[in-house]
């Protein structure tokens, strides 16, 4: 396999995430305000994209709160900063089962919604880009499943089309890819895509180089990609994804650590990744340059 790096590099910050790191970190943002403003020092320090979920302010358990998300949009937008913004579709889909000898009706925790509610907010905020979790899959907690089903993804991805929204497509393993081909060839997305290459999330695909490569090589040629990983191998992705020829994404969703013992904030991850790409050689996007590659429509 030749070295195909990219060299013009745009880089995704993954603000805060829905998973239960509220109280590991002061950094992770909870309110709105808090949200916004992490969103934009990440831009400032070199982010094109910021993919925001939003956050109870009070407990910082993941919401879908329709006014939050549109607070959050607010505030990014009225500031003097250009970010390209990135919203979540990934709410709604939660099934937390019983015992194993029990596991019907569904436990606490559960959050299933039908397609036109998991993307209420993206009808409401038009953001540039929104997620879409491409397929089903056992998510690192005994009884929990991220249920994404082929009909659900096809409502929710015509929805997005309809919109004018660009799906961000979300591939924990290879199968995601495989029916994301098969949605653009259905006429359910527009092609060429957007694919989010997810690595090392129990229990998806792993994070090791040849899965890596697998997932890379199963991208149509004409289809944009990034990649990222978890915790430690967040940086090292950073640089697999360049090497490989995608863009990457970096954040405090996916790693709460700038180094041993060391918290992070979201600009200082977007600062070390701005460093491993320019470090490579290669150069550093800004939105504008990413609106004219994914042909997005700035709201």
């Amino acid at each position: 396999m030749p070295l195909a790096m990219n060299r013009e590099v745009f880089i995704t910050c993954a603000v805060t995430g829905s998973g239960a790191t509220q109280d590991r970190s002061p950094h992770v943002p909870r309110s709105p305000a808090e949200i916004a403003s992490s969103a934009i020092d990440a831009a400032k320090a070199g982010a094109a994209v910021v993919h925001c979920h939003v956050r109870d302010p009070e407990t910082g358990a993941p919401s879908r709160d329709l006014s939050l998300y549109r607070e959050v949009t607010d505030r990014i937008r009225a500031s003097d900063v250009d970010v390209v913004l990135n919203l979540t579709a990934g709410m709604g889909g939660d099934l937390v089962l019983g015992s194993t000898e029990a596991p019907l009706p569904p436990g606490a925790g559960t959050d299933m919604i039908g397609a036109e509610a998991r993307v209420a907010h993206i009808r409401d905020c038009l953001p540039e880009i929104c997620t879409l979790d491409c397929g089903t899959m056992n998510f690192a907690e005994a009884d929990y499943v991220m249920v994404n089903t082929p009909g659900m993804l096809r409502a929710m991805g015509t929805i997005m089309t309809e919109l004018g929204v660009k799906p961000e497509i979300e591939a924990f393993d290879t199968g995601h890819l495989w029916f994301a081909k098969q949605l653009v060839e259905e006429g359910v997305l527009d092609g060429p895509a957007l694919v989010q290459l997810c690595m090392g999330v129990p229990w998806g695909a792993p994070d090791d180089l040849n899965t890596f490569l697998a997932m890379v090589n199963a991208v149509p040629d004409d289809w944009t990609f990034s990649a990222f990983a978890l915790g430690r191998h967040q940086m090292p992705y950073v640089a697999a994804s360049v090497l490989a020829g995608g863009n990457v994404r970096v954040g405090l969703e996916d790693n709460l650590m700038l180094g041993r013992g060391v918290l992070a904030t979201n600009a200082r991850l977007v600062e070390r990744a701005v460093s491993v790409i320019e470090g490579l050689g290669a150069t550093v996007i800004g939105p504008e340059d990413v609106r004219r590659k994914l042909n997005l429509k700035k709201r």
